[in-house]
């Protein structure tokens, strides 16, 4: 397939420009809800810029900033966290890390005593603090629902990378197998043998994967996470080889159910369901940055580029990645409540496009 480099680079352009719109706009309904159902009883409004969809959001501009070596976004960045910092954090769990990940990126970057203390503070938090499941596993409990001994896609990303990279900053080998033992347990769990794709969860209580979703973007953590934590850490043979082998059985299964648009749907082997593009655009980013590091055959190279076609026609000329879902918990009585999940634009599903078209110059 042909990339048009001069017109990605434009609309990644008006991407990054646009971000900050997408930043700082209030989420209402999950505010509204923070009143009470606050699990940490502090100041709702500390998770009003500080959640799991403004994490995302602020690793995809950072990869743009570095990639591009723009001084301008990497300020931005940094602005950002300072303010955030001195207004004060909201409460430790599995989504709140989301943000801490691109604040460890920074602090990689440039040494930051501020910076430092306060990636310190989390990931020694993460380790010691943090409610766990049967077998070690770090329970996804969020701002507003305990999750009791429950394993969920989203926290590879959310939390573990963030982990992992502290490893390496702090050449921490506590840090390292924990991020390690948390990746290996997640797809014991969580990966669907029939067809490689992974179940948005798993519960210690009912033993079973809920009911079990084969859900789009909880998938597309998987395929981000594992190049990104490879590309990061020295993961060396067995550990390794486990790894790769379950990102390339996700892949094959990816291939199998992709749209004929270059989509991938909501629920991924369920064509009833609508194609969303913060899947797709995680989907194609995993997929090209995995054969750009040679984790998986270069024909897959094709399964991630036609994806590109659709996603550029779902970005509006203000810079609006449109055909992305909400939040989503977890399903619990049918893979139906997937498919009712509202679509609105969402800082992640910039993020996740930026990130697909970076991937995509360097295909």
């Amino acid at each position: 397939m042909k990339v048009d480099r001069k017109e990605i680079t434009s609309v990644l352009e008006i991407l990054a420009k646009s971000f900050q719109k997408f930043l700082y706009e209030d989420d209402e309904k999950f505010l509204e809800n923070m009143k009470t159902k606050n699990l940490a009883g502090d100041d709702p409004s500390r998770y009003q810029h500080w959640e799991w969809t403004q994490g995302v959001g602020l690793y995809g501009l950072f990869q743009l900033a570095d990639e591009m070596g723009s001084d301008e976004y990497i300020d931005f960045l940094r602005s950002f966290y300072d303010k955030e910092i001195s207004l004060g954090l909201p409460a430790k769990n599995i989504n709140t890390c989301a943000p801490m990940l691109t604040l460890a990126c920074l602090l990689k970057q440039k040494e930051s005593p501020v910076y430092a203390e306060k990636c310190h503070e989390w990931a020694e938090a993460i380790m010691y603090d943090f409610v766990r499941t049967k077998e070690g596993g770090l329970q996804h409990r969020t701002s507003d629902s305990e999750n009791t001994e429950e394993l969920w896609d989203d926290t590879l990303f959310m939390t573990v990378m963030f982990l992992a990279l502290m490893g390496e900053i702090e050449d921490n080998d506590s840090y390292r197998e924990e991020a390690r033992y948390q990746f290996l347990l997640h797809i014991k769990y969580l990966v669907d043998h029939r067809t490689g794709l992974l179940f948005h969860g798993w519960t210690f209580l009912e033993k079973n994967n809920f009911v079990e979703a084969l859900w789009g973007r909880g998938n597309c953590w998987f395929t981000i996470a594992v190049p990104e934590y490879l590309s990061l850490v020295d993961v060396k043979g067995a550990d390794r080889r486990f790894l790769t082998e379950a990102l390339l059985g996700q892949v094959e299964a990816l291939a199998k159910y992709q749209d004929e648009s270059g989509m991938w749907h909501t629920l991924v082997d369920d064509p009833t369901s609508y194609v969303e593009a913060s899947a797709t655009c995680g989907f194609g980013y995993g997929i090209l940055k995995a054969v750009r590091l040679g984790l998986i055959d270069e024909k897959y190279k094709e399964v991630g580029l036609k994806a590109l076609e659709p996603i550029l026609k779902l970005i509006s000329e203000d810079g609006t990645v449109n055909q992305v879902s909400y939040g989503t918990p977890m399903g619990r009585e049918s893979k139906d409540f997937y498919k009712e999940i509202e679509i609105r634009p969402m800082p992640y599903g910039q993020a996740l496009a930026m990130l697909f078209l970076l991937e995509v110059l360097k295909a």
